[in-house]
């Protein structure tokens, strides 16, 4: 099998004549945010952005911490880092935990009713506080100097895949508290030589989700999807700008 990027494809395209629901991951929303027309191009027409190279060291940190808090969730015992930062919740334990995990074969998926989008996402895990609360964690791994936070523009899209976490689960029918967490793993470059490990410290940055704006923007989706046409190019869009480059020189 061809391991090239498929350029055009023929399957899971937008059609407003088919009457079945059409999925749409978190990450298509993403696109949206980012860009309409890329969206558009994407869902309806097949083509979509270049992939970029996965980031496999992520993956790993992904990966060993699931398996950490599994250890606690088959314990029913709470995490000491939780307890370092003071949340008073445990794993939780559910049937379809590792279903909700897995976004290609499964996640956590809601049929808005509205649209008739069946909106998906995978999570990396769910806490629960005494109060029966859901907390949506997400983990995330980078290496940087200073202080982890979640003040940078390009983190704006970890707050919306959280907040659609978070409306996924209540439109699933679960108590979710407003407040998710992000466990945040910051390799460490101060160490005197590589010794073939990586080390890391781990936080926990909570934050707090609004809802409010997705099904307003699923209408949105759901509009551009049925126009016959693709939205403008966006100014602020790297592809938009690199088609426009090359057709003025064809």
């Amino acid at each position: 099998m061809s391991q090239y990027y498929n350029a055009k494809r023929v399957s899971n395209m937008y059609s407003s004549s088919d009457k079945a629901p059409f999925r749409i991951s978190r990450s298509k929303i993403d696109l949206f945010m980012e860009c309409p027309r890329c969206f558009y191009l994407d869902r309806k027409s097949g083509v979509g952005r270049p992939p970029g190279y996965p980031f496999s060291l992520n993956s790993a940190v992904d990966t060993l911490l699931k398996k950490e808090f599994d250890i606690h969730r088959a314990e029913k015992t709470t995490h000491p880092l939780m307890e370092n930062y003071g949340i008073d919740a445990v794993p939780l334990q559910h049937k379809d935990i590792n279903k909700w995990r897995d976004s290609l074969r499964g996640g956590i998926e809601y049929l808005d009713p509205n649209t008739n989008l069946l909106i998906t996402g995978g999570i990396d895990d769910v806490w629960v506080n005494p109060e029966g609360e859901l907390l949506i964690v997400d983990y995330k791994a980078t290496s940087k100097n200073g202080e982890i936070t979640l003040d940078a523009e390009w983190q704006d899209s970890y707050k919306r895949q959280m907040e659609i976490y978070q409306w996924l689960f209540k439109k699933n029918g679960f108590k979710v508290s407003p407040t998710g967490y992000f466990v945040y793993a910051n390799g460490k470059t101060d160490r005197e030589a590589f010794d073939g490990k990586l080390e890391f410290d781990v936080h926990i940055i909570p934050y707090t989700g609004d809802t409010s704006w997705i099904e307003p923007k699923l209408k949105e989706i759901k509009s551009v999807l049925d126009s016959e046409n693709p939205p403008e190019e966006s100014k602020d869009c790297d592809y938009c700008n690199y088609r426009t480059a090359v057709s003025s020189v064809e």
